[in-house]
């Protein structure tokens, strides 16, 4: 065992406007695994590439241990996947990847097909079992759940539950519970280290947001209570020493033995008015040092439709096929002319539903999103937000599909990367209000800087952030959330969870959350 050790850690972006880590100091064991928790945009992925010496710092990092990062960068997608494990481990030893695959329940056959027609799933299995069979390494993990089903993120928590010595970055409560054993947190002024896993480490967040809330109110009713006291004793310590000269004075200059007694009384006034002052001055700063890390989630709201029928959609007998081009499935040397995906499929989406499409990657879910959307009128849904109709031609649909009359839906997709521009022009093309939008991610934690940004720059979180709020803005009568919560950080799922139990709209979602669905208590439609 050996320590990573962080000493006055100082960092920033060339042209940012303010420091991402200011003066941070701590240490950790290379043989915990830790879990490392903060909100989007607080530096986490920063803080693993200065791990890597990526950047340069004021400060030290002093380790004696080699840094191995996750995701790997993958240059050509279209490769075999076992051309791509060599592209980047070169010093790989097939035996040592195979047992690490056989862990993580894959079959080595997917080294001989191409990496990009794998599943997200497989794809991170197969770069996770690269990642430890490297030997005599800390790991830097960096969200290895999103797009995952929930089967496979309890494989892969069992599977790093085995294992030790990593940086683990995740927003799923549950799977970090599971194979976690210490907590890094970014806090807003400062890192700090604690033992104990997610839920622990929760609890112990609000025990002691609750005492400095606590103690907060009852250093505000003492100030006051000072500061009354200080201008009593002002006013009397000033009557007093009026009597020692001035008019005042008249009645005690006839007795000269009476001087020395309205000194002393003077004296002893102005001691308490400066020792009530000092009380006052230490409240003041004690109650400076409190909040300084408490995280404000705010209340969202929304504006969802209430439709006059009871029905929204339904989906009856729906068959849904790719063409071959898009399927990785060999049969004897030759491709299927197409690939099912969806057989015999039945749904019905009514008022005030919340219903969850759950199975495993690849199973469909965002088929049948797109095969509703693309149904729907050009009234009911214009194809922006990263709908593109001109996709469906790779789609072969069959079925009944019926929408309520005037049907208006809403939809947040996975994808963010065509987000481009500053979020003023984005408001303009989605025709949302400016105000209420910026107004949201203000409470999604946005900071009033990250405005003059362009979205490019923004971190994944940041992203979906954006697509959530714009949705949010818009009033419908059915939200359609594509894995909405991908990349999102927990304080903000916790937000997102308490707006939908309060405003309960219908609501049509693929999300791998188990801790999230459970919350919000939805309908479960298996594929």
């Amino acid at each position: 065992m050996s320590q990573i050790s962080v000493n006055h850690l100082t960092f920033y972006y060339d042209g940012s406007y303010d420091n991402i880590f200011e003066d941070v100091s701590f240490q950790i064991d290379t043989d915990w695994k830790l879990g490392f928790i903060a909100r989007n945009g607080r530096g986490k992925t920063t803080f693993l590439h200065l791990l890597q010496g990526k950047y340069e710092y004021k400060g030290t990092i002093t380790t004696a241990v080699e840094f191995n990062y996750f995701p790997f960068v993958v240059s050509d997608r279209g490769k075999d996947t076992l051309a791509v494990v060599e592209e980047i481990y070169p010093d790989y030893e097939f035996w040592k990847i195979c047992r690490e695959m056989t862990l993580l329940q894959v079959d080595t056959e997917v080294f001989y097909r191409p990496f990009n027609t794998l599943s997200n799933g497989e794809q991170t299995k197969v770069m996770l079992a690269v990642l430890f069979s490297k030997e005599n390494s800390f790991l830097l993990i960096d969200e290895p759940t999103n797009h995952l089903d929930m089967e496979t993120r309890k494989m892969i928590s069992d599977y790093l539950n085995k294992k030790k010595g990593f940086i683990l970055v995740s927003h799923d409560r549950a799977f970090l519970d599971q194979c976690i054993d210490h907590v890094l947190t970014i806090n807003k002024t400062d890192i700090e280290v604690q033992q104990g896993n997610f839920s622990s480490w929760w609890e112990n967040k609000k025990r002691r947001d609750e005492y400095e809330l606590s103690e907060n109110e009852r250093l505000k009713k003492d100030i006051h209570r000072l500061k009354e006291s200080a201008r009593q004793s002002k006013e009397w310590a000033d009557n007093v020493e009026g009597t020692k000269i001035g008019r005042k004075s008249g009645k005690y200059e006839k007795n000269i033995d009476t001087r020395a007694y309205v000194g002393e009384k003077s004296r002893r006034m102005q001691m308490r008015r400066k020792n009530t002052e000092r009380r006052q001055e230490r409240a003041i700063e004690e109650k400076s040092a409190l909040l300084k890390n408490i995280e404000k989630v705010d209340v969202l709201k929304l504006f969802p439709l209430r439709h006059h029928k009871d029905v929204l959609v339904r989906l009856e007998d729906v068959e849904i096929s790719y063409d071959a081009a898009l399927s990785p499935v060999e049969n004897n040397g030759r491709r299927p002319n197409e690939k099912q995906v969806i057989k015999d499929f039945n749904l019905e989406i009514r008022n005030g539903e919340k219903v969850v499409l759950r199975g495993k990657n690849g199973c469909g879910k965002s088929s049948i999103i797109k095969a509703i959307l693309s149904s729907a009128s050009n009234e009911a849904f214009n194809g922006y937000n990263g709908y593109n109709r001109e996709e469906e031609h790779d789609r072969k649909i069959s079925g009944r599909f019926e929408h309520a009359g005037g049907l208006v839906i809403s939809y947040v997709p996975q994808d963010t990367s065509y987000l481009r521009g500053n979020i003023s022009d984005y408001a303009k093309e989605y025709g949302i209000d400016e105000t209420l939008f910026k107004a949201l991610l203000r409470k999604l934690d946005f900071s009033r800087i990250q405005f003059e940004k362009n979205m490019e720059e923004y971190s994944g979180g940041q992203k979906k952030k954006i697509l959530i709020a714009r949705s949010l803005c818009e009033q419908a009568h059915l939200y359609i959330w594509d894995e909405p919560l991908n990349f999102i950080d927990v304080f903000s799922r916790m937000q997102i969870e308490e707006l939908i139990l309060k405003y309960n709209p219908t609501l049509l979602m693929v999300e791998h959350d188990r801790t999230f669905v459970d919350k919000i208590g939805c309908k479960i439609v298996e594929l």
